[in-house]
């Protein structure tokens, strides 16, 4: 799965940040939120995205739960782009 993620606006700390972006997937855009989670336990990921998106992505052959566990393993592993003048190293620890 292509899933290429781009990130408009992350709000918080290294501790808790709320993102909001959007994907791509075959050429087709969709908006998403997420919160991120630091600290103890490692970092984690939970991404949600709206009841049209997942009709749409149903309706393109897509399975909902796949591509929302894609998108929170890219956002961990920093497989994304990001606006000009915000860094990985404001949100994500060393």
């Amino acid at each position: 799965m292509d899933l290429k993620i781009h990130i408009n606006n992350i709000h918080g700390s290294q501790m808790a940040a709320k993102i909001t972006g959007k994907f791509s997937l075959d050429e087709n855009d969709f908006r998403f939120t997420a919160i991120a989670f630091g600290r103890i336990g490692g970092q984690n990921v939970g991404a949600k995205i709206s009841k049209t998106t997942e009709k749409e992505l149903e309706k393109l052959g897509f399975d909902v739960e796949e591509v929302i566990m894609t998108l929170q393993k890219n956002l961990l592993q920093g497989n994304l782009t990001l606006p000009e003048g915000l860094k990985k190293e404001s949100f994500v620890d060393d």
